[in-house]
């Protein structure tokens, strides 16, 4: 594994504890994830190996979800 990258993910929709679950387990699912947190209102803390996986490839497996999302 190379070093990890951090990246703040602003996610619109986090309103309820059901939907911020969700998005924390989506971002864990993603290949290349170490971990992944709150952060804040509407965002996320993601800890990810970038030679693996892209601050993209994150923001599109919430989008997936229907949850507005991009860089915080």
């Amino acid at each position: 594994m190379s070093k990890l990258d951090r990246a703040v993910l602003s996610v619109r929709g986090l309103d309820t504890d059901a939907a911020r679950s969700k998005v924390l387990v989506a971002l864990r699912a993603v290949p290349g994830v170490a971990s992944a947190e709150a952060h804040g209102p509407e965002g996320a803390l993601v800890t990810y190996d970038g030679g693996e996986t892209t601050v993209m490839d994150l923001i599109r497996s919430l989008r997936k979800l229907g949850f507005l999302a991009g860089m915080g």
